[in-house]
């Protein structure tokens, strides 16, 4: 079953990349950048039970410490595994997605990725299935840094706490998206009290939020995470909402028709502010959608996160692009030099 996946797999890129090859003339920048890799990875495809031999130097990929627990400066982001693209108006992504990443080619990633220096993913609860079947038995393990749904009712929120933690997740951190509407109706003592809680359990707790009013909001009321993950990008990429039509809880609020307006394409409303605010939060920072979700490089995506502050970054990469970008961000950290906020992991 799995050679026949791959063979097909196989076939249709052969044939995608003929008929790509053949159509030159209208191929954009980011495609002609792909093919090589698309090309390469289809080849290399049948050869998977091989162990991969990154040329990246073991060791190379630096670190830090979130509690004790020790994290690659570069972790994968799980998005690309549940399919929840944000694509913009493309109404095709996240079927794609999830057709390309099938268990067979989650492990695939997961060993890549390892073998390169990342020992984390970030993964939601509903896209754990391929990662927990790719760690069983290993010694090896691919750490899983997971995001819970806080809620008011204590009791639900600790028991899917505890299930989570039975599946030997190494950090937890509430959801973005739940948090940043906890905020936003100002229930701040939901938040605080699942920390609390996830503390209990003995593993580093943490706050995820898009908006910077959710992580100011955790400093001003004490809610001592040990860590936090906020969304931090450029603004510079065609597809940004412009400064003047830009509305705080915006991912909260639905996207708009009016190109203009928010629509799935911005995830940090203000870089500078953002990175001026973390400059006085003396916790970890793991910075994610630092590309935009797709819309900036990563080799400009990378060096400005970590110059700006943050001590870890979340990205989703297939597994064509593992390679290039651990080498990127390997390159963006040795090339960090008296940057304005302290290392906290």
């Amino acid at each position: 079953m799995i050679m026949a996946e791959r063979t097909n797999r196989r076939g249709f890129l052969n044939k995608t990349l003929l008929g790509a090859v053949g159509a030159g003339a209208v191929l954009g920048h980011e495609e002609n950048r792909l093919l090589p890799a698309l090309e390469q990875q289809a080849q290399a495809a049948e050869s998977s039970s091989v162990k991969p031999k990154p040329d990246i130097p073991a060791g190379a990929m630096p670190a830090g410490k979130i509690g004790k627990v020790t994290l690659s400066r570069l972790i994968l982001g799980g998005n690309l595994i549940g399919g929840w693209a944000h694509s913009r108006d493309l109404i095709y992504v996240s079927k794609l997605f999830k057709a390309y990443n099938t268990d067979a080619k989650v492990a695939e990633t997961m060993e890549l990725a390892q073998a390169c220096g990342i020992n984390s993913i970030q993964l939601d609860p509903r896209d754990a299935a391929p990662v927990l079947k790719y760690n069983e038995g290993r010694r090896d393990k691919m750490q899983i840094l997971m995001c819970y749904t806080a809620q008011a009712d204590a009791v639900k929120t600790r028991d899917e706490i505890r299930r989570l933690v039975d599946k030997g997740v190494v950090m937890l951190h509430v959801h973005g998206g739940v948090a940043d509407q906890l905020v936003m109706s100002g229930q701040i003592d939901v938040i605080a009290k699942s920390v609390e809680m996830v503390k209990a359990e003995g593993i580093p707790a943490g706050v995820s939020g898009h908006s910077l009013e959710t992580t100011m909001a955790c400093e001003k009321h004490n809610v001592n995470p040990d860590y936090y993950l906020k969304t931090f990008h450029l603004d510079r990429y065609w597809s940004a909402t412009p400064p003047a039509t830009r509305e705080e809880w915006c991912w909260c609020k639905g996207g708009s028709m009016d190109h203009d307006q928010y629509h799935d394409n911005m995830f940090c409303l203000d870089v500078e502010k953002t990175a001026a605010f973390m400059q006085t939060v003396k916790k970890p920072w793991v910075a994610f959608k630092v590309m935009a979700a797709g819309a900036i490089t990563p080799n400009v995506a990378f060096a400005h996160a970590f110059r700006n502050g943050a001590d870890f970054i979340l990205a989703g990469m297939f597994d064509f692009q593992v390679e290039g970008d651990v080498r990127l961000a390997i390159d963006a950290l040795g090339k960090v030099h008296n940057r304005k906020r302290p290392w906290c992991g």
